[in-house]
């Protein structure tokens, strides 16, 4: 009888401890992540691309202030993807799960005039089209299953998923430029749906997200202090 009732308060511990870590999760770090940076208006605010996903079950808005014209940020975000620029973010991460990602540190003259109709390429056999693109202001990519614009690995059948991704830059002055990056998935119902985006791949893009806005922040204000200028024969370096 007493190990009956151990084993059951062992149990009831650890429902408490899902419970209160969830209850955690889903009421002050989920809220948080998903507005990054971000002012109330920016994440209120109807962003280009915006209309692509009209329901979207997750809708994430991350900004960052940086310290270089519109014209110094703008290069690291078009020449974004893997096998350009990469993405500016954990390297390392991309690579363990076979990705081969290598942030560049230098702006790629041959990968700045991304067109609509092209795709950001995001892994071997896996790419996404360019939707938007109003250099030096916004970019933003769409793709979604059911339109057959994107192909998704591991796709169960009759699953769909949709996914847009935008960065918006902003000139505060001749000095300073706001970016805010607006993330949006849709995706088929169901439990096995809602545990895969929302407790694994909505926190693991923040992470990776979060990185890259500070990796392109770091680049250009590094580029300004430096007086870099960025031409072909500048060697190429990852972090």
């Amino acid at each position: 009888m007493a190990k009956q009732t151990s084993v059951f308060k062992r149990v009831w511990q650890l429902v408490n401890l899902v419970g209160g870590v969830t209850t955690l999760y889903l009421m002050v770090i989920r809220p948080w992540h998903l507005k990054w940076g971000a002012a109330r208006d920016e994440v209120d605010r109807l962003l280009p691309g915006d209309d692509l996903i009209p329901d979207p079950k997750i809708n994430a808005t991350h900004a960052i202030m940086i310290n270089a014209p519109i014209e110094r940020v703008w290069p690291w975000i078009a020449q974004i993807g893997q096998g350009r620029g990469g993405f500016y973010s954990y390297e390392a991460i991309e690579n363990a799960m076979g990705l081969d990602i290598h942030n560049a540190d230098r702006v790629l003259p041959e990968f700045q005039n991304p067109q609509v109709g092209e795709k950001m390429p995001f892994a071997e056999g896996f790419a996404v089209p360019y939707a938007i693109v109003d250099a030096p202001r916004t970019l933003v990519v769409h793709g979604d299953t059911r339109a057959g614009s994107v192909t998704m690995p591991g796709l169960r059948p009759g699953d769909y998923a949709a996914m847009l991704w935008g960065w918006h830059l902003a000139a505060i002055d001749d000095h300073t430029t706001r970016l805010v990056e607006r993330w949006q998935a849709d995706y088929g119902s169901g439990l096995m749906n809602t545990l895969i985006y929302r407790l694994f791949m909505e926190p693991g893009a923040f992470v990776m997200q979060r990185k890259m806005l500070l990796g392109i922040k770091h680049r250009a204000e590094k580029s300004v202090a430096t007086g870099e200028t960025h031409g072909p024969s500048d060697p190429v370096t990852s972090n």
